[in-house]
């Protein structure tokens, strides 16, 4: 089953700075041959459930092997039946809607 996930994970314990602890965990999404997209609290992930949640798995081991000794994670996730959509469909989706609005604001886009 295809799953889209955003993930954010916060080691605890390890100082303020934590971009050497995402990093590594992006190696271990794009190792996976994961769709990613990085943003600024996390990271948007495309892919197969089970090898998507292996990895989120690798990079909670990863990240405890740097030496943090908590890990925080937030998981939202959505799956669809009906059709195949990736994160550029659903982007893609709002911005054509708020391109026809600038086109014609005063219809009610759906």
């Amino acid at each position: 089953m295809k799953v889209l996930v955003d993930l954010c994970i916060v080691p605890i314990g390890v100082g303020v700075s934590l971009s050497a602890y995402i990093a590594e965990c992006e190696k271990v999404l794009a190792e996976a041959g994961l769709k990613t997209s990085l943003h600024s609290y996390g990271t948007n992930i495309e892919g197969e459930w089970d090898v998507v949640f292996a990895a989120i798995k690798r990079c909670h081991e990863k990240v405890h092997s740097m030496g943090a000794p908590r890990i925080t994670t937030t998981i939202k996730a959505g799956t669809r039946t009906d059709r195949d959509q990736t994160m550029e469909d659903k982007i893609n989706s709002v911005k054509n809607k708020l391109a026809a609005h600038l086109r014609h604001p005063d219809s009610n886009t759906q």
